[in-house]
Parts: C-alpha cells; sequence; structure tokens
C-alpha cells in the first residue's frame, strides 16, 4: 500500500492508494452508508473518506499515522478472508491499536465456526473468540469464563451443531444448574423439559438460529439434541456427543466432578460460565472456580478466560461492565 502526503488549503491529507483493491472491497471498507468511516472517524477523531479508489484521512496534531496504517490493513485483511466489515469490527481493531495490541490480532484465526439456517457465516469477532474457538477444535473438554456479551455460550452452541451436522457426534446436551437465587425447580409447572426450558432459553435461541424452529424441535423429540437439569447427568455416561455445561459458576464444587467425570469416548465438553454472577450463597462453593483452578495445565483440556474487550453486545455493555467491575 502506497501512503502520500498531500496538503490543500492549509489541511494536510494521508493517502492510501487502493488501486489494487477492488469497487466492492473499498465499498465494504466503507461500510454501509458509511457506518465503517464514520467509526474511524470517532476512533481517531479525524476525517476519513474515499476519492478515487484512495482512502484520505485529515492529519491533525493527535494522529499516529502508523496506528492509521496498521487499522487500514488490519480492515482489509478481515475483508480478505470474510467478505465483510462492519463498524463493530473497525470499532475493536482500533481499541487493540489503542492498546499496541494490534501485532496480536491475525485475521486468517477467525475462521467460521458455523452456518446459520440463512447461510450466514458465524465468525469469532475477537482474539479471544478467536482462541476459544480453536480450543474447541483441539481440546476435548474447554473451559470459558467471561463475562455476559463474550459470545461464550453462543459460540458453544455453533461449534456443537457444526459438529452434528457434520456427523462427527450423534447428539448434542444441554444442561446447567436449574436452581438459580435460591427458587427449585419443584416450584415450576409442567413436566421436566418444561420446568428446564426458561433456564435454557439463551442456547434454545441459539439453536433455533442455526438449525431453524422446525429442526430443532424435531431433533429434541429425537432425543438429538438433549436438554436436561445438571442433576439428571448423575450415573450417566455421555458418548459420542457435545455436551455443554452453561452458567456454570451456579454448579457446586460436587456438581462439577460429577458432571465432568460422565465423560465418554468421543465426546467433547464445553463448560460456560461468569464468575461475577455466582448466585449461590458461598462464591467459593463455586465448581466452576475451582475446576478453573485445579485443572489448569491437564493435556486435552483448555481454559479460556475472555475479557472485557470481548464483549460483543452493544458497547454500551462493556462501559456498564467496567462501571460495575470498579463498584465491585
Amino acid at each position: 500500500m502506497q501512503i502520500f502526503f498531500l496538503r490543500r488549503k492549509f489541511v494536510s491529507f494521508l493517502e492510501f492508494d487502493c488501486s489494487d483493491r477492488t469497487f466492492e472491497e473499498i465499498q465494504i471498507f466503507a461500510g454501509f452508508q458509511d457506518s465503517n468511516l464514520e467509526m474511524l472517524n470517532k476512533c481517531f477523531k479525524s476525517v476519513f473518506m474515499i476519492r478515487d479508489q484512495k482512502i484520505k484521512v485529515e492529519v491533525n496534531d493527535t494522529l499516529d499515522t502508523h496506528k492509521v496504517e496498521e487499522v487500514i490493513d488490519a480492515c482489509f485483511s478481515i475483508i480478505d478472508t470474510q467478505h465483510r466489515l462492519n463498524s463493530q469490527d473497525v470499532n475493536y481493531i482500533c481499541s487493540l491499536a489503542s492498546k499496541n495490541r494490534l501485532k496480536d490480532f491475525k485475521a486468517h484465526q477467525l475462521q467460521a465456526v458455523c452456518k446459520t439456517k440463512t447461510g450466514k457465516m458465524i465468525y469469532p469477532k475477537t482474539i479471544g473468540q478467536a482462541i476459544l474457538c480453536d480450543a474447541m477444535r483441539h481440546n476435548e473438554i474447554v473451559f470459558a469464563t467471561g463475562v455476559a456479551g463474550t459470545g461464550k455460550t453462543y459460540l458453544a452452541v455453533a461449534y456443537a451443531v457444526n459438529m452434528l451436522k457434520s456427523e462427527r457426534v450423534e447428539k448434542i446436551i444441554l444442561t446447567r444448574p436449574a436452581v438459580e437465587a435460591g427458587e427449585s425447580l419443584g416450584f415450576l409447572p409442567g413436566d421436566m423439559k418444561e420446568k428446564v426450558d426458561p433456564y435454557l432459553r439463551p442456547l434454545y435461541d441459539a439453536l433455533n438460529e442455526m438449525l431453524g424452529l422446525e429442526t430443532v424441535e424435531k431433533y429434541v423429540e429425537k432425543q438429538v439434541i438433549e436438554i436436561a437439569p445438571l442433576a439428571f447427568m448423575r450415573g450417566r455416561t455421555l458418548n459420542d456427543a457435545v455436551v455443554i455445561l452453561d452458567e456454570a459458576q451456579n454448579a457446586t464444587c460436587a456438581q462439577m466432578k460429577m458432571f465432568l467425570t460422565r465423560m465418554g469416548k468421543n465426546c467433547k465438553m464445553v463448560v460456560t460460565g461468569d464468575v461475577t454472577q455466582i448466585d449461590l450463597i458461598k462464591k467459593k462453593d463455586s465448581g466452576l472456580m475451582q475446576a478453573c483452578t485445579i485443572l489448569d495445565h491437564i493435556d486435552g483440556i483448555s481454559i479460556i478466560h475472555l475479557e472485557n474487550s470481548d464483549v460483543v453486545r452493544n458497547p454500551l455493555v462493556q462501559k456498564i461492565i467496567e462501571r460495575y467491575a470498579k463498584v465491585e
């Protein structure tokens, strides 16, 4: 990429030659209604514009030209690998650049995890998410901890669906501690599935997006997808399955040991949880916290800690989490 300095009417511009890029790639870089350019304007407190297959950036006293070049290169690397780029991607890349962490970013690590029912590819969006997806591919048990919005549950379901679609496993098993904040399942109406379903709504939402409501219902009926409270795992041996334990921060130490020892042949386990949202009376009773401590450095087990920078919901969520962390 060639870089030029252009002066006009006492305003200096940094100019990036994109003549080697197609018109479509430059459009993707700009974003829908220039949304990506607006994000760059906001992040660098400057003006980004595209003229004649050139990206022009207004130079000011605070502009770091090296960071601008790094960010533009990283944006085009995402376009090259995923044929897409949105303002959230741009914001994340800019945040990495501000922390001098852009050297850790490798677009090729952001491999697709699964495909939705509409054919849309699901990609990890952050370095932490890419590490999590890689860990799920190469380990039999993966612990994923992180605050709300880091995508740990969604990516676990996407990975499980991909394994099922590719016939590498025969079923998906979804489970979680079903008692929260002292409320017992016995107080809820209906059979076991009806009692557990409200607690597993995030998992159902992800499954419906990837498989479609009718397919999910059919798989549940045929027990290709199995939903059960954690207590019902006792005594079982789980073979040829991807097993997801969600909200694991509310599993006791005894429950966690019981769950992990259910592992059979050709079984993958993904344990997700947020240690900042433990509903147990004593936080030290959390089986997730204990497991992450005592099971570290075991071959075949990977423990991934997602950070606030991995939050991919509304940008306000990350700010809310940071403020609550200060108070707590």
